[in-house]
């Protein structure tokens, strides 16, 4: 797995990562019991749809059915000796059973240092092992993994590379990621719009930090994007963002929330290294002031001409002037 040009966040400590992995083929508690069993955690119940995994000094992992409402309701104690209690446990019931053919579960991972990353490329295969399906097992399975790299530090500039850089990037990483056609055809990797991204590659946008999150609300107001970065924004300035979105699974954190990758967990070669590298070539590009600002007047260049866009794709004029080279 390739090392990232920001180790160390604004504290000087190790900046950490958190993975998020969503598949079908195991239940709850076969996947709680396989997690915990490779951590050496505690397993606690959290409602009937939620695991949390004690132990770890990291924080707590948490195993969950990816589905709000019902961890919702399975949090509720219902008394099945009342009429009423018997009618919600069977609506419940009746909703788990059809959310299991499309709904997964999830591991859902504390922040991890860098260092530790490599710890969950061995559960992927513990988890492989044991019978985990992912994405394109199923023509309906639209499920994803997630991973959440802190920020190195908060000042506006850093940030704006980074989403510079990303922008620059997404085409090459889309193709990369060869997104299976059950996300392609959700709104949950949506791209960002053109408006925006000519905006920010702009050579003069160099925005305070109240400008950038104004100018990422106006055209992104959603947390359907490959780059979601409303949780940071949130965690930066909470009443700017609420303001425009008060969508409740909006949580703030110091980090950018890569949403991108599909998991394949049971195909043999697929593994957290493959989505992880390309991730760092991002954050390359961001740490490169020179290549990024080339970078960036070519791709808005690239843009203005119909016809070289029609002719050449954009994600191969990068792998050949402005990635770097192994």
């Amino acid at each position: 797995m390739k090392q990232p040009p920001w180790l160390e966040n604004a504290e000087g400590k190790m900046r950490r990562v958190g993975v998020e992995l969503e598949m079908s083929g195991l239940g709850i508690d076969a996947l709680a019991e396989c997690v915990a069993g490779f951590f050496g955690l505690e397993i606690r119940s959290r409602g009937r749809y939620e695991r949390v995994l004690e132990g770890d000094s990291a924080g707590d992992w948490v195993v969950e059915l990816d589905y709000d409402l019902l961890k919702r309701l399975g949090r509720e104690a219902h008394a099945e000796d009342t009429l009423e209690g018997e009618m919600a446990l069977a609506a419940e019931g009746a909703l788990a059973w059809a959310a299991e053919a499309i709904v997964p579960v999830e591991v859902v991972g504390p922040p991890l240092p860098l260092d530790r990353l490599g710890e969950v490329e061995g559960l992927i295969v513990r988890l492989r092992e044991a019978g985990a399906k992912g994405t394109s097992d199923s023509l309906v399975n639209a499920f994803g993994m997630q991973f959440n790299p802190e920020v190195p530090d908060t000042y506006p500039d850093t940030i704006t590379a980074y989403v510079k850089a990303f922008l620059c990037l997404s085409d090459w990483l889309v193709a990369r990621a060869d997104i299976n056609l059950a996300r392609r055809v959700t709104s949950y990797v949506d791209p960002f719009p053109q408006v925006y991204t000519r905006k920010v590659i702009a050579p003069d946008y160099r925005p305070d930090l109240s400008m950038l999150i104004d100018d990422y609300l106006a055209d992104n107001p959603t947390r359907n994007r490959m780059l979601d970065m409303l949780p940071l924004f949130l965690f930066l300035d909470e009443e700017r963002v609420r303001k425009v979105t008060d969508d409740p699974l909006v949580k703030p954190r110091p980090t950018f929330h890569y949403r991108l990758p599909d998991c394949e967990i049971h195909k043999p070669n697929w593994g957290l290294y493959l989505a992880w590298n390309d991730w760092v070539e991002v954050e390359r590009l961001a740490a490169d002031t020179a290549r990024l600002n080339g970078c960036c007047a070519a791709y808005l260049a690239f843009l203005d001409r119909p016809l070289e866009r029609w002719l050449e794709a954009w994600k191969d004029v990068l792998e050949t002037e402005w990635l770097e080279r192994p």
